[in-house]
C-alpha cells in the first residue's frame, strides 16, 4: 500500500508540475507564435499576438497582447493592444462563447461584405478602440469609443448581432462625411428595430440631443432632435446635403428643435436660425400630416440669387395642406407680408392678403426667360386675394429696352399670376402708378395703369404718363392664347411728335410739339421677336399744322400722306423762278 500511495503521489507531483510548465509555457512568446501559426493554418482566419497573460488575482481571465485577427486574404477585422477574455463554465460545451471580451487601444474595421466574428460573448467592453466604416450605407468611423454590449452575438452583415443593448461614447465620430465630437448613445437593438433612448453629440461647434427609432420596415422616426449653436460650413448643395433622407422609405419626425443655427453651403446660406417642427412625415420626396406644425426666424437666408433679412414663417400642415399663418421678411431693401393657404390636391397656393413696401429690385438678365418656363410641379396656380405695393422701386436694365418706375404703388384683387405652372396674368385686376418712369431713356411722370384679366383676354383700361411737355394715354389688350395677339391705341396730347422713337417706331420727318394717334397689332411670343408681326398706322399734327400719316406692316414704315402747314402764297414765293 504504501508503494502505490508513493507511486500516486509522484504521479499526481509530476502531473502538476506538468501542468505548472504547461502554464508557465502558454504564456511564453514562443507558446504565443505556436497557437497563431496552428489557428491560421487549420481556420479560415489568420491570428497574431504576442504573448498570453494570466493573472490570479482575475483567475477566470486570459489577456491577449498586440491582436491582429481577421478573415484569410481580406484586411483585418481587428487590431488592438490588449484583448481581455473572460471564461465561464459554459467554454466547456461552447468554446467559442466568452462571458466577456474587452477591446482595447485599437481598431475595428468592417468593410462588404462583412464577415462575422466566429465568436461571441455575453459582454463585449471597448475602451480606447477606433470604428471604421467607410463603404457602408451610412460611411462610419470613429475615434476614442469606449462603452459595452450586451449580449454580443455579431453575424454577417451585422458586427453588433440581431438582438443586443449598447451604450457607447466616442470621442470623435464621422457619419456622412459630418463630423461630430464626445458622442454618446444608448439604446437596443432588436433584429431590423433600432431604438436609441439616448443620442448626444457637439456638432459644427454646437450640440445635439435626440431619440431615435428605427422600425422593422426601414423607416426612422425622430420622437425627438434638438440642435442649439450648430456653426456649419458644407461644401455641398442642399439637394445633395439631404439626399441621403430622400432614400429613406420614410422619416416621421415628431419634435425638432433648432436655435441659434449658422449654416452655410456653396449658394445657400443660413444666419441665426431658430426652427421649431412637430408632426411631420417624409416619404419619397413628398410629406404627409395630420396635424403638423413649423415655425421659423432667422437673421438671413440665401438661396442662389435670393436674398432674405428678417425672415418670419409659421405655417400649420394637414391633410388637405399648409395653412400659411405668416410670412413677413426684409427683401431687397424693402418688406414682404402675406399670409394663405397652399392646397395638397390643387396645387394651388392661394395669398390672402399681399403687401411689398419700399422694394428696390432689379430684375435678373434672365428674367424673360424664367417668366415663360414651366414652375414646379408643386405649383400650378397662384392667386393674390388681395395685393398692395408702395414706395417701390423696379428696374430692368435690358440694353434693348432698359426701364425704370419709381415709388411704384398698386393694389389688385383676385389677381391669377400662374396658371397650370405659367407665369402670367390670367384673372383679377390690378392699378399701378408711380411717381417717375423711364422706358428706353424717355422720362416720363405719373404713369398709371388699371387693367382687368380674365380666361380670353388681358384688357388695359387706363394706360396714361405725362411727358416733359404734354399727356399720352392709352387701352390695349392682349388674348390669353398663344400665341398673345396685342392691340394698342394710344394718343398724345402736346406732345413731342417724335415722342415713339425711342419705343420703336422710325423717326418722323416733323419736328416740334403736337398731338399724335397710334393703333398697332402684333404677336407676343416666347421665342420669336415682336417687331416682324407689328401692323399699326401712326398720324401726327404738329403746332404748324404740319401731318404725316404713316404705316407700319409687318415691321416696316411707310408714309401714306404728308402735308405741309404753310399757307399757298408762300410756297409760291418760296419756288424758284
Amino acid at each position: 500500500m504504501k508503494l502505490t500511495g508513493k507511486l500516486l503521489l509522484y504521479v499526481l507531483t509530476a502531473l502538476l508540475l506538468a501542468l505548472l510548465g504547461l502554464y508557465f509555457l502558454l504564456q511564453t512568446r514562443w507558446s504565443a507564435d505556436y497557437i497563431s501559426r496552428w489557428i491560421t493554418d487549420h481556420s479560415g482566419y489568420h491570428l497574431s499576438f504576442d504573448v498570453i497573460e494570466h493573472r490570479w488575482s482575475s483567475p477566470s481571465h486570459i489577456l491577449l497582447e498586440n491582436v491582429t485577427f481577421g478573415r484569410d486574404a481580406r484586411p483585418a477585422l481587428l487590431v488592438a493592444k490588449k484583448v481581455d477574455i473572460g471564461l465561464s463554465a459554459r467554454q466547456l460545451v461552447d468554446p467559442l462563447h466568452a462571458d466577456s471580451i474587452l477591446l482595447q487601444d485599437g481598431t475595428l474595421n468592417v468593410s462588404p461584405p462583412p464577415a462575422p466574428f466566429p465568436f461571441q460573448a455575453n459582454r463585449l467592453q471597448l475602451k480606447e478602440m477606433a470604428f471604421n466604416a467607410p463603404e457602408s450605407e451610412w460611411r462610419l468611423s470613429a475615434r476614442r469609443v469606449n462603452g459595452g454590449i450586451i449580449p454580443w452575438r455579431p453575424e454577417a452583415g451585422r458586427i453588433l448581432g440581431d438582438k443586443a443593448h449598447l451604450r457607447l461614447s466616442a470621442g470623435s465620430l464621422t457619419l456622412n462625411d459630418i463630423p461630430a465630437s464626445n458622442v454618446l448613445i444608448e439604446g437596443s437593438i432588436d433584429k431590423e428595430r433600432i431604438a436609441l433612448s439616448t443620442i448626444g453629440a457637439d456638432i459644427a461647434r454646437g450640440a445635439l440631443t435626440g431619440v431615435v427609432r428605427r422600425h422593422a420596415d426601414g423607416c426612422w422616426e425622430v420622437e425627438e432632435l434638438r440642435l442649439n449653436d450648430i456653426r456649419l460650413q458644407s461644401d455641398r448643395s442642399l439637394a445633395d446635403l439631404f439626399s441621403p433622407l430622400k432614400a429613406l422609405p420614410s422619416l416621421q419626425i415628431g419634435r425638432l428643435e433648432v436655435t441659434d443655427a449658422h449654416l452655410q453651403g456653396p449658394d445657400w446660406a443660413v444666419t441665426d436660425l431658430d426652427l421649431s417642427l412637430r408632426n411631420l412625415n417624409f416619404s419619397h420626396g413628398e410629406w404627409q400630416t395630420a396635424d403638423g406644425k413649423l415655425s421659423m426666424n432667422a437673421n438671413e437666408v440665401i438661396y442662389g440669387s435670393l436674398h432674405l433679412f428678417d425672415p418670419i414663417l409659421n405655417a400649420g400642415f394637414s391633410t388637405e395642406g399648409i395653412a400659411l399663418r405668416q410670412f413677413t421678411t426684409r427683401w431687397e431693401g424693402g418688406m414682404v407680408r402675406t399670409s394663405g393657404s397652399w392646397s395638397r390636391s390643387s396645387r394651388a397656393l392661394l395669398l390672402d392678403d399681399t403687401a411689398i413696401v419700399g422694394l428696390e429690385y432689379t430684375l435678373p438678365e434672365n428674367w424673360k426667360q424664367r417668366w415663360t418656363q414651366p414652375l414646379p410641379s408643386w405649383l400650378s396656380d397662384l392667386t393674390l386675394k388681395k395685393f398692395s405695393a408702395s414706395r417701390n422701386l423696379l428696374i430692368d436694365i435690358d440694353p434693348a429696352f432698359p426701364w425704370q418706375l419709381t415709388a411704384l404703388d398698386g393694389y389688385g384683387a383676385d389677381l391669377q399670376l400662374v396658371q397650370d405652372r405659367q407665369w402670367g396674368v390670367w384673372g383679377g385686376s390690378v392699378r399701378l402708378n408711380a411717381a417717375a418712369a423711364t422706358f428706353n431713356h424717355m422720362d416720363v411722370r405719373r404713369p398709371s395703369l388699371a387693367l382687368a384679366a380674365d380666361a380670353s383676354e388681358i384688357n388695359i383700361s387706363e394706360l396714361s404718363a405725362f411727358m416733359e411737355k404734354g399727356l399720352l394715354e392709352a387701352t390695349a389688350s392682349i388674348s390669353q392664347q398663344s400665341p398673345h395677339r396685342a392691340q394698342v391705341s394710344l394718343s398724345g396730347r402736346g406732345v413731342p411728335v417724335n415722342a415713339l422713337q425711342r419705343w420703336g417706331w422710325p423717326a418722323l420727318p416733323l419736328s416740334g410739339d403736337g398731338n399724335i394717334q397710334l393703333t398697332a397689332s402684333g404677336l407676343i411670343q416666347a421665342e420669336a421677336p415682336l417687331k416682324p408681326t407689328v401692323n399699326g398706322q401712326l398720324h401726327a399734327i404738329n403746332t404748324d399744322k404740319q401731318q404725316l400719316t404713316q404705316k407700319m406692316q409687318a415691321g416696316e414704315v411707310s408714309t401714306l400722306e404728308e402735308a405741309s402747314g404753310e399757307p399757298a402764297e408762300q410756297q409760291e414765293d418760296a419756288a424758284p423762278p
